[in-house]
């Protein structure tokens, strides 16, 4: 024994540490992946041996190479041994090497649950330090669970250390595992009053991270928290607490106007940036929600904004950032405090910080008013033509169109001043911006009426200088303009002053290098402008211009027809037929300008932002099937061997036509023999070619010679203004508008010298005359209005949904965590070392059956919340489904609103023999409603599911079973048969049991939250247009007991209870809100339900009045 002690000590000599892995990466640069790849080598043969400071050292280098970005999840299991180690310095590394590496797929996680265990309960504080540090890391869902209660016994350990340690894991911990944060949370509730300083900042950090999604479960800590804050002087914990208060204060407004007082003196007070950037923040919060409760609060807005101006004039580039931010938090409820600030916001356009300069002109679109818009996207405008780099001068421009196109131009008073902006932005070359410029050419054309003279005639010169847009479309997406230019003169050709002039424009050759899908907008309006002409030659009896037309149409779309767009080529191919056959007519001297012009006759709204989606699915239609199923992979290969088509089709295009879905197949890699073949056979056919230029030997040799760049003249072109459109700028406008600003400023001043205004100097926006009034129509499919339910977010997969519970109720008995049983001993009587020993070690731990595991400590009773004085019955969500001599089946119907066609029924088989019982086959005769869901090629209804399990004697296991639903308005009874194999010692037996599912439409609801408000503002909608009614004797008089089976049972919600009465609420997975009134008059109930579907209102109810009366 002591030579193998002394060999080992010598072998660890010998060994490479992490200190010599370190040198020797740096000394071998040049060949350092073959020097790592010998080292893993090694290192694999270390963590075969025995000795354990040999695996530790192995570890530790494991770590380093982990940090190098190797993967060393394949010694997962040699890290847990080193885990397991008794000395602390080799458990560290052990545990370090499992925070790096583990995650929530590791497969031998499972093995760490009993060992962590250990480490928590240790004597060494450092054991237990360590095991926390490294389960906060890889924490999974089982850990969390099995664990909770061992964590949240050292949250009340006599040592600081552990206790702060524990507390911040208990947030991993509610994240994995939500169900613990109700019975930890009264533990957590007293860390807040803890002595230590440590603890105490947990306590505060998990709670402000708790209280971030779900403020109002912890409205009732706002006292202990408004104490903490005046009392403490830790900036840290102020700042937590600060941002809280800044979270609560929406849900209390009374809560805002205690806060105002000690904030203020802290914005005084303070030096710490960081502090005074959450106070101002709180402060402003605090003012949103309670600008009618505080009469002087302008005092309070304008000590913010003078602090805020200090950090914007910061030298310092993240406190500058910060004061944008929080300014523009201010500007969004009092325009007029930051508005006084405008000259130093737009000095902060010029800083050398692009992310400041956006910040900046964030802060510009609250500070537009009527009266400084012109002014405003003037500077901006100047700022954009010295801007550098094309992402702040795209983001420029994208700001000036969105300033002036707020709230529906609200804050334009002359539109040709705006038409001119755009189409001086049109000036600006590769930006990305072409499409945004286009849209509002399109959108004030069609929508401000006044004003369509105007802008027709603008987009008629674009249209005449399109030269100088067409030449870059290759490079930016200005050109898009045009398809606006196009169309606008099209469909408003009445306002052409030369609509023939305007189609001659059109039909240039150079627009067919333009995108296709402008083309085709150009050629779609060409036959607008050939109808208005007709019709003008017609009434003017011009012979000549018509003949002049004719030609022109037939002399210049056959380019068009030549396109390579389909689109193009057919409508370029009907406005020619339609040109021929107009023609034709006229020479027989038919008129046909009305008839033209028929073709195109009405105004067009645009159409709503959600129309399409609001477009209700015809009933039949599956949008999810195929509409041509995708060929066999034995088509696939015979397509792609007989195409010759797509050999030089670019992977752009490709990409458009592949399905996203499917793996794209490997292409066929010619070798290196065919390369050559190939190669050799070109050049004999070119030899042969005589179309083609062949070299010389001179050409040869200059060939392999190397380029000189630098001796290539290079010509110098001055290049004017991009684009200049002649005609009226928008400097005139802005101009003019001065001009009478002033002029009505001084007819004011005469009227009235010496009266002064009450709140200063500024003139009001509603006092600018509006020119030209904007239209708001909007198409919308037949029967739906904007105001219906444009809600998109479905948070319902959100964790912190989960973490969205009442933690003031009393805990149920099902929320408890559980108990740890202990073993008996198996002796009584023992010596007194052995009875020292035995209080020194740990009982050993207890496997429950469920979904927990117990652990060592436990809440005591007297620290649990007391219960209510109502005793409630035992409740269980599963029912007997059938039950024979050898088997037992209970089950549980689960909706979720994931899947608004599905719901799972989950079974528990219990085996009440004392055989096995396997081969178990499920299956259910589908309505034509519901039907299960037996996997693919399973489409029969005598195809059975296979159970995936055995079940042992006297015990049980759970299945689920899928099924897809249609309609939920009624209630579905499906009858079923479950097969399986008995197998005893005499031999195995068939056998079978039968039974009837029920699934009433109340198991198709969802508890849903929803809050008093929207609960109030649903119920006065008007959407809930079916209503019933009933009244019933309850076997429990109890009011309590009543909504506690109804929140149980059938998936409601209480949202307020007042005396006898209470509102519940839920929904179904398809979307129909119930909402119920429950009162109690003596000693029944009077029941009123209201919901948007009549028949499944009333089977609810029946389902409620079943529920209430049944005998427990």
């Amino acid at each position: 024994m002591a030579l193998r002690k002394v060999k080992g000590t010598l072998d660890r000599v010998m060994d490479k540490n992490l200190q010599d892995l370190v040198r020797g990466i740096r000394n071998h640069k040049e060949s350092e992946s073959k020097y790592i790849a010998d080292c893993i080598d090694e290192i694999k043969q270390e963590l075969k041996q025995d000795n354990l400071a040999v695996k530790a050292n192995a570890v530790s280098k494991l770590n380093y190479l982990q940090m190098l970005g190797y993967d060393i999840s394949w010694a997962a299991f040699n890290v847990i041994e080193v885990m397991s180690s008794t000395k602390f310095t080799y458990k560290r590394i052990g545990y370090l090497a499992a925070s790096q590496s583990f995650h929530d797929g590791t497969d031998v996680l499972m093995l760490t649950t009993n060992m962590i265990r250990k480490d928590l309960s240790s004597q060494n504080m450092y054991d237990a330090g360590v095991a926390l540090n490294g389960l906060s890391c890889f924490i999974t869902v089982d850990l969390a669970r099995d664990l909770a209660n061992d964590i949240m016994t050292l949250m009340t350990s006599s040592k600081p250390y552990l206790r702060k340690k524990a507390v911040l894991i208990m947030y991993k911990v509610f994240l994995k595992f939500p169900e613990a944060l109700r019975p930890a949370f009264p533990r957590l509730k007293e860390k807040l009053e803890d002595p230590d300083p440590g603890a105490q900042s947990a306590a505060v950090n998990v709670i402000c991270e708790l209280a971030r999604k779900n403020p109002k479960n912890y409205l009732s800590l706002a006292p202990l928290f408004f104490k903490l804050m005046t009392s403490s002087t830790n900036n840290w914990v102020l700042i937590k607490i600060i941002k809280l208060f800044g979270a609560l204060t929406p849900l209390e407004p009374r809560l805002g106007k205690k806060l105002i007082e000690p904030l203020t003196n802290l914005i005084h007070s303070t030096s710490a940036m960081s502090l005074l950037y959450e106070c101002i923040n709180t402060v402003i919060a605090v003012l949103v929600s309670i600008s009618s409760g505080i009469p002087n609060h302008s005092a309070s807005i304008q000590l913010c904004v003078q602090k805020l101006r200090i950090l914007i004039e910061d030298s310092d580039q993240n406190l500058k950032y910060l004061g944008l931010l929080a300014m523009s938090r201010i500007l969004a409820t009092h325009p007029k405090s930051v508005q006084s600030h405008k000259d130093l916001i737009l000095q902060c356009l010029d800083d050398k910080d692009e992310s400041i300069r956006i910040r900046a002109l964030d802060l510009l679109y609250g500070m537009v008013s009527k009266k400084n818009l012109m002014e405003i996207v003037k500077k901006l405008m100047v700022h954009m033509d010295k801007a550098e780099g094309s992402h702040y001068r795209d983001e420029l421009l994208s700001k000036i169109i969105e300033i002036c196109s707020q709230s529906n131009y609200q804050f334009i008073t002359n539109f040709e001043w705006y038409v001119s902006i755009l189409v001086e932005l049109t000036r600006m070359e590769g930006t990305r911006h072409g499409k945004l410029i286009a849209s509002q050419m399109l959108d004030v054309a069609i929508r401000v009426q006044a004003i369509r003279h105007f802008t027709v005639t603008q987009m008629a010169l674009l249209l005449e200088n399109s030269h100088a847009l067409v030449s870059n479309s290759q490079r930016n997406g200005i050109c898009e303009v045009l398809y606006a230019a196009a169309w606008v003169c099209g469909e408003f050709a009445e306002h052409l002053s030369d609509p023939l002039n305007t189609l001659e424009c059109m039909l240039r050759p150079k627009i067919t290098i333009l995108p296709g899908h402008i083309q085709s907008v150009y050629v779609q309006n060409m036959l607008k402008l050939y109808g208005k002409v007709v019709k003008r030659a017609e009434d003017e009896e011009n012979e000549e211009m018509l003949k002049n037309v004719n030609e022109l149409l037939s002399d210049k779309l056959p380019i068009f027809i030549q396109s390579a767009d389909l689109e193009v080529q057919e409508r370029a191919c009907c406005i020619l037929q339609v040109a021929k056959y107009v023609g034709k007519l006229h020479e027989k001297g038919a008129k046909m300008g009305d008839e033209l012009e028929q073709l195109y006759a009405g105004d067009l709204n645009p159409v709503a932002v959600k129309a399409q989606k609001k477009v209700p699915v015809p009933e039949g239609l599956d949008l999810d099937e195929w509409i041509n199923a995708p060929p066999s992979d034995s088509e696939e290969d015979e397509i792609q061997g007989a195409s010759i088509f797509t050999m030089g089709v670019s992977q752009e295009h490709r990409a458009i036509y592949q399905y996203d879905d499917t793996p794209s197949k490997k292409t066929y890699e010619p070798t290196e023999e065919e390369i050559t073949k190939s190669r050799s056979a070109r050049k004999v056919e070119q030899l042969h070619n005589p179309n083609y230029l062949k070299d010389d030997g001179k050409s040869k040799r200059r060939k392999n010679d190397s380029v000189k760049v630098d001796n290539i003249p290079v010509a110098e072109i001055n290049l004017s203004v991009p684009l200049h459109i002649p005609g009226s700028s928008s400097d005139k406008y802005a101009r003019l508008s001065a001009y009478q600003d002033t002029d009505s400023k001084n007819k004011r001043n005469k009227k009235g010298k010496k009266k002064k205004r009450k709140h200063g100097d500024e003139e009001s926006d509603h006092d600018i005359e509006v020119l030209h009034a904007v239209s708001t129509v909007v198409d919308m499919p037949e029967g739906i209005h904007l105001s219906d339910n444009d809600n998109d977010d479905d948070n319902s997969n959100d964790l912190n949904k989960k973490l969205d519970m009442d933690l003031d109720q009393p805990l149920r008995d099902d929320e408890r965590l559980p108990k740890t049983k202990k073993k008996k001993e198996k002796k009584k009587k023992e010596k007194k070392k052995k009875e020292k020993k035995e209080k020194l070690k740990r009982s050993e731990y207890e496997v429950a059956e469920g979904i927990t595991t117990p652990s060592k400590e436990n809440i005591s009773v007297s620290q649990q919340p007391t219960p209510l004085d109502v005793q409630l019955p035992p409740m269980s969500s599963y029912q007997l489904l059938a039950e024979n001599t050898t088997l037992k089946m209970t089950c549980e119907v689960r909706a979720t609103n994931q899947r608004s066609d599905q719901i799972i029924v989950s079974i528990v088989f219990t085996n009440l023999s004392q055989n096995n019982i396997k081969d178990l086959e499920f299956n259910v005769l589908d309505t034509l409603n519901t039907k299960l869901i037996r996997g693919l090629g399973h489409n029969n209804q005598s195809d059975a599911v296979k159970v995936p399990f055995n079940i042992l004697p006297e015990s049980q296991n759970e299945g689920q079973f899928a099924f897809s639903v249609e309609n939920i308005t009624m209630p579905q009874k499906l009858r079923g048969t479950l097969t399986y194999i008995v197998k005893s010692a005499d031999g195995s037996s068939h056998d079978k049991i039968d039974f009837k599912l029920s699934l009433p439409c109340s198991s198709y609801l969802v508890t849903t939250p929803c809050k008093s408000a929207d609960f109030t503002t649903l119920l006065s909608s008007g959407d809930l247009t079916a209503k019933s009614s009933l009244q019933l004797t309850p076997t429990d008089s109890i009011l309590h007991i009543s909504l506690t089976k109804l929140c149980f049972f059938l998936h409601f919600r209480v949202i307020e209870q007042v005396d006898n009465s209470a509102s519940l609420y839920s929904r179904s997975i398809q979307g129909h809100p119930v909402c119920v009134l429950v009162k109690k008059v003596n000693d029944s109930l009077k029941i009123d339900g209201k919901s948007t579907d009549n028949t499944f209102l009333s089977n609810v109810l029946d389902d409620v009045r079943n529920l209430l009366t049944a005998e427990s």
